[in-house]
Parts: C-alpha cells; structure tokens; sequence
C-alpha cells in the first residue's frame, strides 16, 4: 500500500534533538546525592584461584568508603558469568570492586590490595584444550553443552592424530556434542556433480560498542533504582531482579539511551548488579563506569569457529547436499549456539536438499563470548561466499546465477524439522542488487592495471527477525494526546520509536499529537521483547498494532455508549470517532478518552485483560484511571522462521605489492518485507556494511599463548573500520515486499545487513586472487602476501586466537 499515513515515512526520532546538543542522558551522566565511585580489581592472569586477599592498607586510605569481594554477592552457578569471583577464568574476570568519593581515590585503593592467585591450566585455542592431555578452561571441563535432553560440563578429547586430520583439512572423526540432520546426505552427494570440501576458522573480536558499559544504583524503600547501559528495557527487568535477589516489582530500570550494544547488553549482565549490592552493603548510591580497557575484558566477544564443511552441487547447479562440523570458541562462560545458528543460515539462504550438522562448543581462557550481530549466521556467510564462487567456476555458472538456483523463496523449509519460513524474495534481492551495481557489465571489464587487480564479490546474509507474544500499551488522555509506551530498549537504532507508528497508523492520528513513553520503568512500559536478533521491527509492529486495535474497539464502544447505536455503527478518521452512515455525529478522542475516564472498567484501564504479562499488569494499574487504555497481548497468528534478508555486491581493487584493497564500489539490497522507516533501513544497511568491511579484513581477538594475555583492549589494536576503509559511497536499495504475518508487512534487517557485507568482500578477494579460498576470516595483507609469493601462512591451520 502507498497510502499509510506513517508506515514507510521518514519521521525525526524523538531523542534526535537530545543527542545533537548534549543533554540526551547515557548511564554515566545519571547522579544521586551522596554517590560514590566504584573500581574493580580484575584478574591479571587466565585461569587462577584467589587464595589470599589483603585489604588492610585500602580499607586506612582517605575517602575509600567500602570494599565488596566475591563474598558479599550471590555464587552464579557455573559458567555463568560471576559478579565477582574467587577462581577467575580469563584476564579480567573482576575479583573485587573498591567504592571511594572519587575515582582516582577508588584507583589508588585498588593498587595497594594485595591479591594472591595460584595459577591454573588455561587454553586461549580450541584445538589446544580438545587435544588428549591438552589443557581445560575451566576445573568442571573443557566443553558446555546446551541442549533440549539438557545442559552442563563435558571432558572431550581428541587423539593428536585427530588433530593433526583436522588441520589437513579432512572431515573430523572426532567425538562432537550436537548434531541435527535433515534427509539424505549421502545420497546428495552421489548425485552430485561437483564437491567442494574446505575447513575454515572465523575469529573472535570484541563487540567494540562506542559506550563501555556503566551502572549507578541506589536503594529507597525496599525498590533498587539501577541506571544502566541497556540494550533491552522491560526484556532486562526478570534476570535483574534475579541478579539482585529480589522481585521485579522491586526493581526500578533507567536506561534512557545506550551507546550501542550489538548484543552484548541483550540482557542484564553482572556488572549491572554489582553497584546494587555495593549500594546495600555501604547505604550509598554506587556508580561503576567500566574502562575502555575492562569493556574488552567484560563486556563480550563474537564467538569463535574451526571448521570443516563439504558441499555437493548437480550440475545445474542446485546444492544436493551439505555437511558441516563447526567448534565453537565460546570463552569461559555459558554460551554457545552459534554453530546449530550457522547451520541453521546455511540451510535457509541456500536451501539443500539434503543437510547434516555436528558441532562442539568448546571452551576457552578468551574474552566471555556472547550474541554478537548476526551470532553464528554471519561468520557462515563469509565462509560460505567464496565456496560458492568456487563451485560456480567448476560448474561453469554465473556466480549470481549459481545463488539465484538456490535462492530462500516462499516454499523454503529450515534446519532439522524442515519448519516453514512466512516469506522470502532472496531471488529478486539479487536481481535488484545485480542491476544496481551493474553485475552484468562489471564482470567483463579488464581487471589487471599493474600491480592491481579488480575484484568482483556477491554475498547474502540472513538472521531471524521476528517474533511474537508480546504485549502492547497505549493511552488516549483528555487532551486529546496519544500516549504510546514502548517497552524496547534505545540502543540508537530508534525502533523504540518506529515501531510505535504501527499504533499511530491504526488510530489514524497525527504524529505531532503522540507521545513515546520509554527508558524507565516508571514510565509504566509494557512487558515487550529483548532488543536483538533484528527482532523489533517485526515483534512490535505487531503488539502496537494490537493495543491500538484494542484502543479502537474501546473509542466505538465510548462513543456507543454515548451517542447511542453499537460499536460496529462508527469508525475512526481525524482522530474523531463518528456514526460510519454520518460523520457529523461523532466526538473527538480528547472526549472520548474523558468519557472513558468517567465510565471505568477495561475503558479505563482499571481492568485488563488476564493474558497480559506482570510487567504490563503494573504499567497498566499506575495508569489506569488517566484515559482510554489500550492494551492488549499479541495473538496474531505467526508460523515458522521470520528471515531477514540481504544481498551486496562488492568491487575492489587489489595491489599485490602490499596485499591491501580498495573498495570501489559497493551496493547492499534489504529483503525485510515493507520498509517501515527508509532513513533508519538506509543507516542499517550502511552500519552493517562497514561492520562487515572490519570483519572481513581488519578485526580480530589475539591472545598470547604463553600467558593467556590478550593483545587487543582498544579500538587502535583492534583496528576498527575507518574512513580509509569504506568506500566514499555505500548503496542501498530494498525489496520491500510486505510479510504477509506482520500488520503492515515488516521484518527485521539488522544482522542480515552486516553478514552480506562480510560475504561480498571474502567473495570479492578470492576474486582478485583467481579464486583461492583463504576459508579464514579476517583476511589481512600479510596473508595475501604469502599467497601471492607462494609462502606459507605465519600460522598453523585451523590455528587461532594467538600469534
């Protein structure tokens, strides 16, 4: 439809003004009376056991107010990550935390405590620890599985010949913990016409979020107010509660705008907690800012593969089977799933006939790893990129075409249940991205001008992107103001504020007249989603559009009530509710919100429905009585897997003097059904472009292997995309074909965006290079350089993590 008053318009976010000229507040700009500074003390070795703290000379220094040890918080059951710990199990575990009137007072506390850590076992290397004898991240095992039969330690090893297989690169023999499969694999491959069997390994890298992660909490009256810097806003208010040992009714969460996330703050994290109980333990409010230092230490990692996978094709070029062994670096702590995930892409965007997946998370002495855009789903697509240009080049196919074969479409069935998707047009993305960057012409330009040559690459990425049962909330007052409150956290991509218009759209209001209510708990916010996983757009379209539906309801019952006839008998247009057969006889909502007031009941909001979460059942009691509330869980119908979808296509010019490349030209087409805010898909797609640009060739975790020190705590050592890297303009485009299970047809985008970037540029430098597969990411010029001169690698294969 062209005729949507707000879905697919341009809208100015209501924080814009706020973060322009400053006084947008981030979790370190909140102040309470009497707040002190916290530090934290952070293990200085990988693997160890605290046998002897001293404190003594802290505790006499002027303005140190308190100490909190691992003694006076909750024991988080193992490998959960601990608030503070006794046995840490990476360099920078926190150890104990040191509150003082100033921050360089808490700084110099902390230099004079003397800890004592007898050393343990540490491995930074997957393959290190599998190996028989090798050694165990942790005293419990080497290996975490999660899985339906349920969770919990394992000790695998692997026989050094099994390693020593696995590094040449055949199919591993080893023991694997998961595994899901769908048809005939074998039979797949017999019919195959051409195999491709490669291992690959993609690096872990830090989350890098422009904001290090901050908390400030204080207690009054039995409530903790706790600031922090949260992806999530109602999503984080179960596991808080959890963390601080108390109900959700008495904790309070202010996090009013976040510097980023990228998956790292989806839910609420140790850290976040810890001020909570220092606060309790000294009676003052407590702020911990953590370091740029320490937020590459705490605050996540993307998680780690070594792997194998072997692909068959028929001869016109439909994958008839595929096989994938992934080991998971999933650091210390409970995590995993990014390989069943990347399984799981693999089995969408290419759609096999046939498919097997085994997988083995394993743990290491690295950086904790969690949900990092695109978890599992973008490490594969840059895998995968190059393996289909190889394949394209034995079967003789345009490297488009090859993808257009087996591109995601309506009738496409995922992982090991062969469960339905609700809709894909992955075919007509790369149509659309291959006009765009004029593939057709492109391809048959000359490529080599001296030391340079020219690189043509295409990738597609995918995430889910959707979900549902969530509840919505909206309030008409009698001023005539639509109140829209979103539980979604605001870690600046503005869906806390796009995916409102959905409510804005039923209610045929004006923009001008609406009110977000967002960031805190006491602004009465309904129980919504985590704010990750491209989930947002497609999840809470659909609960705003069910809360305003039910507003809408309720203005035709006011009206009938009192102007006479029934409900049916008016409509809504104006922001007027009025006789459908006479639009004279009406009231305005401002009216109809008062008469609500007066009327009571469901009208009012002083009762509700009895399906709504607790979160909502209290939003909904604080203001009830205010105006007509709207309220209401969402009951949509929803089947299958929601994809989000993209598609780019990449040009570089490559010197293979220096190993380094350019980036000519680049093009990125969303496939995430209608397009709900043009100017916020255009800044995705060109975000996660750049992110994949650094994931491609830049970004990386490196560890020394002697003592388990990590190399890379700031963005210059992890060398972050700049302006020298991205190309002077990133082009966009969009299917914008509407998902027939969202009101208005949305679906999420955010992860797919970054995954295709990744892709188009590993595609993009094979290439240039005639083809090879370095199957490794991130490919940086010295690597390029031993290809070109025939060298080999400065590392050993399937090796990572350290030099």
């Amino acid at each position: 439809m062209s005729d949507y008053k707000h879905i697919g318009k341009d809208f100015t976010p209501p924080d814009i003004k706020g973060k322009v000229t400053g006084k947008a507040k981030y979790a370190e700009d909140f102040r309470a009376e009497g707040m002190v500074y916290a530090r934290l003390y952070t293990s200085p070795m990988a693997h160890g056991r605290v046998t002897n703290i001293d404190t003594s000379a802290a505790e006499n220094m002027p303005g140190v107010i308190g100490i909190l040890t691992a003694d006076d918080v909750p024991v988080m059951e193992a490998p959960n990550a601990a608030i503070l710990t006794n046995t840490p199990v990476y360099v920078g575990d926190p150890i104990l935390a040191v509150a003082a009137e100033d921050e360089t007072t808490a700084e110099n506390a902390l230099a004079a405590i003397k800890v004592t850590i007898e050393p343990l076992p540490f491995a930074v290397d997957p393959l290190d620890s599998l190996i028989e004898n090798g050694p165990d991240a942790r005293e419990e095992g080497n290996v975490y599985v999660r899985s339906r039969e349920g969770s919990g330690f394992r000790n695998i090893k692997w026989t050094p010949e099994q390693i020593a297989e696995f590094r040449a690169g055949k199919e591993p023999t080893g023991e694997h913990a998961n595994e899901w499969s769908y048809g005939d694999v074998d039979k797949g491959f017999a019919e195959a016409s051409v195999i491709i069997e490669e291992p690959f390994v993609t690096t872990g890298y830090a989350h890098m979020s422009m904001e290090p992660r901050t908390a400030m909490a204080y207690w009054q009256n039995g409530t903790c107010y706790v600031y922090g810097s949260a992806q999530s806003q109602s999503f984080w208010m179960p596991g808080l509660a959890r963390l601080l040992e108390v109900e959700m009714k008495d904790v309070v969460l202010v996090s009013e705008h976040t510097g980023g996330g990228f998956g790292s703050k989806i839910g609420a994290y140790p850290m976040a907690a810890l001020p909570g109980w220092f606060s309790k333990k000294i009676g003052r409010p407590v702020q911990l800012r953590i370091t740029r230092e320490q937020e590459y230490y705490v605050g996540s990692a993307r998680v780690g593969f070594q792997g194998w996978m072997k692909i068959g094709f028929a001869a016109d070029g439909r994958m008839t089977a595929a096989d994938m062994f992934i080991i998971e670096d999933i650091g210390p702590n409970a995590t995993g799933g990014d390989g069943s995930s990347a399984a799981g892409a693999v089995s969408l965007v290419y759609d096999p006939l046939s498919m097997r997946f085994r997988g083995l998370p394993v743990l290491t002495n690295t950086t904790p790893r969690g949900a990092q855009r695109g978890p599992g789903q973008n490490q594969i697509a840059a895998v995968m990129a190059p393996i289909m240009d190889k394949a394209a080049k034995q079967l003789n196919m345009d490297r488009v075409e090859l993808r257009k074969v087996n591109a995601a479409n309506n009738a496409t069935t995922v992982y090991a249940d062969q469960h339905s998707i609700t809709s894909a047009y992955m075919k007509e993305a790369l149509e659309m991205g291959a006009e765009m960057f004029d593939w057709a012409a492109k391809k048959y330009k000359p490529r080599k001008n001296g030391s340079k040559i020219r690189g043509l690459g295409v990738g597609q990425g995918y995430h889910s992107a959707g979900d549902k049962g969530y509840d919505g909330l909206v309030r008409i007052t009698p001023d005539g103001k639509i109140h829209l409150h979103s539980g979604v956290g605001n870690l600046g991509t503005y869906s806390y504020a796009s995916t409102t218009r959905a409510a804005a759209e039923v209610l045929k209001c004006n923009w001008e007249d609406c009110v977000i209510h967002h960031g805190s708990t006491e602004a009465n916010l309904p129980w919504s989603s985590y704010q990750a996983g491209s989930n947002t757009s497609f999840t809470h379209q659909r609960a705003n559009y069910v809360a305003a539906m039910d507003a809408v309801d309720k203005l035709k019952q006011v009206a009938a009530a009192t102007l006479g006839g029934s409900a049916d008998d008016y409509d809504i247009d104006g922001q007027r509710v009025f006789l459908a057969s006479n639009a004279a006889s009406g009231m305005s909502y401002a009216e109809a919100a008062a008469k609500a007031v007066q009327l009571g009941g469901a009208l009012s909001g002083e009762t509700y429905p009895d399906d709504i979460h607790e979160i909502t059942v209290r939003a909904v009691q604080n203001i009830a009585g205010t105006g007509l509330i709207g309220v209401a869980k969402d009951k949509l119908h929803q089947e299958g897997t929601i994809p989000g979808l993209a598609v780019a296509f990449a040009e570089i010019e490559l010197d293979l003097e220096t190993g380094k490349y350019e980036i000519l030209d680049y093009v990125g087409i969303a496939e995430c059904g209608k397009v709900v805010h043009p100017q916020g898909l255009a800044a995705q797609m060109r975000g996660g472009a750049v992110w994949g640009m650094g994931m491609a060739g830049l970004e990386r975790h490196v560890y020394d292997p002697q003592n388990g020190l990590p190399a890379n705590v700031g963005y210059h050592q992890c060398r972050i995309p700049s302006y020298l890297d991205t190309p002077s303009e990133i082009k966009t485009g969009a299917v914008d074909i509407p998902d027939p299970q969202s009101p208005f047809g949305a679906r999420g985008i955010g992860e797919p965006a970054m995954g295709c970037s990744v892709a188009a540029l590993t595609s993009a430098i094979a290439d240039a290079l005639d083809g090879h597969v370095f199957g490794r990411t991130p490919v940086s010029p010295d690597m390029i350089l031993n290809y070109v001169a025939g060298r080999d690698q400065s590392f050993k294969p399937l090796q990572t993590n350290n030099f």
